[in-house]
C-alpha cells in the first residue's frame, strides 16, 4: 500500500467575463489528490492522508477519490472549509495559481491523526505545500520520521510560491527532506525558482550526497534525467505530443514512476538503490507516456493503465 499526504482541494478557472461578473468552473483538483487517483487509475494500491472538508466541496471530493478505488479509511475530516485556488493558464499552457482561503481542511491535519496510517505500509509519499503550511506541515514530518526505515519514503516538493511565498522555508523543508527521502521527485522548475544558479547535474549530485537513493527530475520538453549512487544519470528526450495543456503532468509522471516501482517489487530502499539501468528506463518511459496523455487533453485527466499499456505497445496496424 502507498500512502499519499497531502492537500485535495478545488481549481477554479475563470471563464467568459461579463459586465458584472465572471463566470467560474471549480473542478477537484491538488497534486496529492491527483496523484492518489492516479496510481488507482494504474493499478496501484493506494490509501489517501489528507484533511478533506464535510462541506460541498469536502464531500465531492471524498467521493471522488473513493469512486476510483483509493482507500479512504485513514483520511481525516476535519471541520473547516475546502481550500480554493485559481487557475489561469498562459499562451503555453503553463498553469499559474491563486490560493483563496486559510485554516481549510488541508492544513487542519495534526499528530493525533496520524495513528490512523498503518505503520507497515510499503510506501508514503509527502510533497506540496502541505509541507510548508502548519499545522500539516509538522505533522508529515512526524510521520516521515515514524516510517523512516520502516516505509519507502517518496517527496516531490512541487514549490508553489504563490501559496507560500518564502523561499527560504521551501528550501529548508527539501534540504529536511533530502537526508530523509528514498526518492525524490522534482521538476527542473522547481530547482530553479529555489536555486536560480544550481545546474540540474549539480542538484542531483547534491541530493544523492545527502542520502536520497534516486533522483528524478522532470523537465518538460527537455524529458527527464534520473540517476542513483550506483548508476550515472540516465537522460531520456520528451515524448512528443500535441499539448493541450500541462495541469496534472508532474503528478501523472509521478503516478506512473510509483505504479510502476509497486508491480515491479521495487518500493523498497535496497530495491530502488539496487535498481538495474533498464528497469530504471522502463519506469521512466512509463512514467512518461502517461503524462504525455495527460498533457494530450484538458485538465487533471490522468489516464488509466489501459490506455498508457496500449500506447506503450499499439497494435500492429495502429496508426498511434
Amino acid at each position: 500500500m502507498i500512502v499519499v499526504c497531502g492537500e485535495a482541494l478545488f481549481d477554479v478557472f475563470p471563464g467568459a467575463e461579463a459586465a458584472a461578473g465572471v463566470e467560474l468552473s471549480a473542478r477537484q483538483g491538488g497534486s496529492p489528490f491527483n496523484l492518489a487517483i492516479g496510481l488507482a487509475r494504474l493499478g496501484g494500491k493506494v490509501q489517501f492522508f489528507g484533511g478533506l472538508s464535510h462541506d460541498v466541496f469536502g464531500r465531492k471530493l471524498h467521493a471522488a477519490l473513493q469512486a476510483e478505488g483509493v482507500d479512504m479509511s485513514v483520511a481525516p475530516r476535519p471541520e473547516a472549509p475546502t481550500a480554493l485556488v485559481l487557475v489561469s493558464v498562459d499562451d503555453r499552457g503553463v498553469p499559474r495559481y491563486t490560493f483563496y482561503g486559510s485554516g481549510t481542511a488541508e492544513r487542519r491535519v495534526d499528530e493525533a491523526d496520524l495513528r490512523q496510517v498503518p505503520a507497515d505500509v510499503q510506501a508514503v509519499h509527502v510533497g506540496s505545500y502541505c509541507m510548508v503550511v502548519e499545522p500539516v506541515a509538522s505533522t508529515l514530518r512526524a510521520l516521515v520520521e515514524r516510517q523512516r526505515g520502516r516505509s519507502l519514503v517518496v517527496y516531490d516538493p512541487n514549490v508553489r510560491l504563490t501559496i507560500e511565498p518564502r523561499v527560504g522555508l521551501w528550501r529548508d523543508t527539501l534540504q529536511w527532506m533530502l537526508e530523509r527521502s528514498d526518492v525524490l521527485k522534482v521538476s527542473e522548475e522547481d530547482i530553479h525558482a529555489l536555486y536560480p544558479s544550481l545546474s540540474v547535474a549539480a542538484f542531483i549530485e547534491r541530493a544523492l550526497g545527502a542520502g536520497v537513493a534516486l533522483v528524478v527530475v522532470t523537465r518538460g520538453e527537455q524529458g527527464v534525467v534520473a540517476a542513483t549512487r550506483a548508476l550515472p544519470a540516465l537522460e531520456l528526450p520528451a515524448i512528443a505530443v500535441a499539448v493541450v495543456d500541462t495541469v496534472g503532468a508532474g503528478d501523472t509522471f509521478q503516478a506512473g514512476l510509483l505504479a510502476w516501482l509497486q508491480r515491479g517489487g521495487y518500493l523498497t530502499r535496497g530495491a530502488v538503490e539496487g535498481i538495474g539501468c533498464g528497469a530504471l528506463e522502463e519506469a521512466l518511459r512509463f512514467a512518461a507516456r502517461a503524462a504525455a496523455i495527460t498533457c494530450s487533453r484538458t485538465g487533471a485527466d490522468l489516464p488509466y493503465l489501459d490506455e498508457v499499456t496500449a500506447a506503450l505497445h499499439p497494435a500492429p496496424n495502429s496508426t498511434k
